[in-house]
């Protein structure tokens, strides 16, 4: 918006951004919007096309982080995780791009993490919503780049945001063997809250530089933590796909 750009800015409850419409009043335009209601994802995008003629940029950035090891994870707690992480966003994707293809143009942001890249112990949900919103984004790219459509996932570090703070919820369940391993990640034990590195106005800025470049990836790492830790990802992966190399080989005819 600083740019000028119009930007329709939502939430649950919208008054909540009611900073935005004040600073910007010709440019933001507030919404509710609850991502885990198809009605309201539908008014939304209807209301967003009429007040500004059309949607160029979706960015999905709405989602929360789960603590749990994968015994204590509650089937309630998953349903709302993925109906907010990844459903949520196929249902914003399916909505904006009649209007993208009509038109010929248009980009789908999906924010990820790098938990998509290796899983922490306790974040096996919620890693798993980002590798489902990751598989999702790829076929969407191959389905609709050829239409001047353009697809980014976004991998962000540790940033200063709410993630770790009100943004963070656990299982209620509490397996003790798991102490030493997804017990150590539970909330109250977690301590990054406020000391991320990650600036999320310089994460911005960045996102918005790679989607307007000519050459927009299709996975963006942001923050220095996440190249340092894709880096490795990939180097363990490469090591123990060479180990095993001739043996995959084998299931040949």
């Amino acid at each position: 918006m600083e740019k000028g750009d119009q930007a329709v800015v939502t939430a649950r409850d919208p008054e909540k951004l009611k900073e935005f419409s004040e600073k910007f009043p010709e440019t933001a335009f507030l919404l509710p919007l609850d991502v885990t209601d198809e009605g309201s994802i539908q008014s939304a995008a209807a209301a967003a096309e009429k007040r500004f003629g059309g949607i160029d940029v979706l960015v999905n950035n709405a989602g929360y982080g789960y603590r749990a090891a994968v015994e204590e994870g509650e089937p309630a707690d998953m349903k709302r995780l993925f109906d907010t992480n990844f459903w949520g966003p196929v249902a914003l994707i399916k909505a904006v791009l009649p209007g993208m293809r009509a038109k010929k143009s248009g980009a789908v942001i999906n924010v990820s993490s790098i938990a998509a890249l290796r899983t922490a112990p306790g974040s096996g949900y919620y890693a798993a919503s980002k590798c489902a919103l990751e598989g999702l984004s790829g076929g969407l790219l191959a389905e609709v780049a050829p239409l001047g459509i353009k697809v980014l996932v976004v991998e962000p570090g540790a940033f200063r945001t709410d993630f770790a703070g009100r943004s963070l919820t656990q299982s209620a369940m509490v397996i003790a063997d798991y102490e030493e391993t997804a017990g150590a990640r539970r909330i109250g034990k977690d301590l990054s809250h406020g000391t991320q590195q990650g600036d999320p106005d310089k994460g911005a800025s960045l996102i918005i530089q790679a989607i307007e470049a000519e050459d927009t990836p299709f996975r963006l790492l942001l923050g220095s933590d996440a190249v340092k830790f894709a880096d490795d990802v990939m180097e363990n992966r490469r090591r123990e796909y060479g180990k095993w190399r001739e043996f995959s080989c084998g299931s040949d005819f």
